[in-house]
């Protein structure tokens, strides 16, 4: 039983700790140390759902509807290439350089909340690795121990999510002055365009088929 349960920590940590949209956008407001608590909240909350969801079967659900995987990585494009458009725009304007939580352009909770929602559910990716990927492991541990491993996938993203948003505050020395913001920000932005082409790319090679 602990062995499912640690597998499945050890599959869920593997899959979330890198470098993409999501973990950037917790990474920047953990520094600013806004919201950080509900922001890391509903990602975290949101892979539960999602693995859970994997673990009932969705992923075959969403194996049949290749249309909507389409349509979430047309809009995850989109999304995901304003994002960066505004990084860009905040390295580029020295007053909207700061690193303390009084910053003079604050995000409210309402606009934080729906931010995160949209990095996490308009990525096709969260999809594959969630629902599918870690639901048909999940599942092949048998109906006994399928909602263990499910669990301890869930406690990866909690552990890894908490740990980013307030961990990030450790770094906020390192981001006192206008220029180590303005290259932070444009690291961010790289990021954003980065998975946005990558999933450009990937609706590409959908396109052409085998």
């Amino acid at each position: 039983m602990m062995g499912a349960a640690l597998a499945g920590f050890g599959s869920g940590m593997g899959l979330i700790v890198a470098i993409g949209a999501q973990n950037a956008f917790v990474l920047r407001h953990g520094v600013r140390r806004e919201h950080i608590f509900w922001i890391c909240l509903v990602c975290a909350a949101s892979d539960a759902l999602l693995i859970a969801l994997g673990v009932l079967g969705l992923g075959a659900v969403i194996e049949r509807a290749p249309l909507a995987l389409d349509a979430m990585r047309l809009a995850g494009i989109v999304f995901l290439s304003i994002y960066a458009a505004l990084a860009i725009k905040r390295a580029l304007r020295p007053s909207m350089l700061a690193a303390e939580p009084d910053t003079p352009t604050p995000v409210s909770l309402g606009a934080a909340l729906v931010q995160t929602v949209a990095f996490t559910y308009l990525n096709p990716h969260v999809y594959l690795d969630t629902v599918m990927l870690l639901g048909s492991i999940a599942n092949t541990h048998g109906p006994a121990l399928r909602w263990l491993f499910a669990a301890g996938a869930t406690l990866a993203s909690f552990v890894w999510f908490f740990a980013l948003g307030y961990g990030a505050r450790f770094i906020a020395p390192l981001l006192a002055k206008p220029a180590a913001w303005r290259v932070f920000d444009m690291v961010i932005a790289a990021t954003m365009l980065a998975v946005a082409v990558t999933l450009a790319l990937g609706a590409t090679t959908a396109d052409a088929g085998p």
